[in-house]
């Protein structure tokens, strides 16, 4: 999950640079909301290896 977070990141910022305003909005939206569902995975994880 975190790669496609990366990937969406990655095309947002070459969507900006060649000017594509719309795109990279939602490039960058999607990067966002797979980064924050892969860090809360990761926080359940750690806790849950933490109890056993």
């Amino acid at each position: 999950m975190l790669y496609y977070a990366l990937l969406f990141l990655i095309v947002s910022i070459t969507a900006g640079v060649l000017g594509f305003g719309g795109i990279a909005g939602t490039a960058a939206t999607i990067a966002k909301v797979l980064f924050v569902i892969f860090l809360v995975l990761f926080l359940a994880s750690l806790f849950r290896l933490r109890k056993t």
